[in-house]
C-alpha cells in the first residue's frame, strides 16, 4: 500500500488525528439542520466567547432534535451534514471546541466519517493489518474481521447515526475502538516500511532511499499518535456523557 495518502490531505496531523480542509468559502452553507440565525451571526463575525456559546448550544439542539424524530430522512441529512453543505459550517461552530465538550466531539465524530468514507479502501487495509484476527476491538467498533471498502462506508455511518438515533456513548466507544486499530495497522505500516528499506539496503548497500523511508514512517507514525490522542477523546466524551457532564 503507497503511503502518498497518509501524507496528503486526506490525513493530517490535527488535533482530531484526521483533518478535512475547509472550502474556504466566503459565507457558509445554510443546512435545514442549523438555525439560519446563528449562521447569519457567524457570516458577520462574531467574539469567541459568542461563538463558544452557539457551538454549545447548537451541538445540544442538533443532537436533541434527531433524538427525538422518526423520521429516517432527518437522520440521514444530518449525518450527511458534511457531503451536501461542506465542512464550512460545522468547522466555524465546533473546530475550536475542547474535546471534553459535546461540539468537541461531535466536531470529531463528524470528521471521523468524512474521513473514512473519503479513505475507505485504504482504511480497510490499515484494519486488516492493525487487527489481522478479530478481537474484542472488532465486536465493540461492529466491524467485520476482513472488511471491505464498503464495510467501512457502513461502519462510518453507523457510527454516527447510532450517536444521534442510540446511546451516544456506545457511539463514542465505538469510534475509540475504531481510531485505535486504525492507529496500530498506520504503527505497524510504519515499521514494515523501514524493515524493507533497511533489508534493501544491507543487499544492495545503497542507501539513498533510506532516510525518505524513515521520513514516511515517522509521519505514519506521527498520525497514529494523533488517532491514539483522538481515541482517548472518545473514551473520555463517552465517560462524561454517561455521567451527565458532556455539554
Amino acid at each position: 500500500m503507497s503511503t502518498d495518502s497518509y501524507r496528503s490531505g486526506s490525513i493530517q496531523s490535527s488535533r482530531t488525528g484526521f483533518l478535512v480542509s475547509p472550502s474556504g468559502a466566503s459565507r457558509p452553507a445554510r443546512p435545514a439542520q442549523l438555525d439560519p440565525a446563528i449562521l447569519d451571526h457567524l457570516s458577520g463575525g462574531l467574539d469567541p466567547e459568542k461563538v463558544s456559546e452557539m457551538s454549545h448550544a447548537s451541538a445540544a439542539a442538533l443532537l436533541d432534535r434527531v433524538h427525538h424524530t422518526e423520521d429516517p430522512q432527518v437522520v440521514r441529512r444530518v449525518i450527511t451534514l458534511v457531503d451536501t453543505e461542506g465542512v464550512d459550517v460545522i468547522a466555524q461552530l465546533w473546530s475550536d471546541a475542547e474535546p471534553d465538550s459535546l461540539p468537541g466531539i461531535m466536531w470529531r465524530l463528524y470528521m471521523l466519517r468524512t474521513w473514512m468514507q473519503r479513505n475507505r479502501e485504504h482504511i480497510a487495509r490499515l484494519w486488516r493489518l492493525g487487527e489481522p484476527v478479530a478481537t474484542t476491538a472488532s465486536a465493540i467498533a461492529g466491524v467485520d474481521e476482513t472488511p471491505d471498502a464498503s464495510d467501512i462506508a457502513r461502519t462510518a455511518d453507523s457510527i454516527l447515526s447510532g450517536a444521534f438515533t442510540g446511546d451516544f456513548a456506545v457511539a463514542l466507544d465505538r469510534a475509540s475502538a475504531f481510531t485505535d486499530v486504525i492507529a496500530t495497522g498506520l504503527r505497524l505500516q510504519a515499521r514494515r516500511i523501514t524493515v524493507k528499506e533497511r533489508e534493501m539496503t544491507a543487499r544492495d548497500g545503497e542507501r539513498g532511499t533510506l532516510h525518505e523511508a524513515q521520513t514516511r514512517a515517522a509521519r505514519l507514525m506521527h498520525t497514529a499518535a494523533n488517532l491514539l490522542t483522538t481515541s482517548r477523546d472518545f473514551r473520555e466524551g463517552a465517560h462524561l456523557w454517561r455521567r451527565g457532564r458532556l455539554e
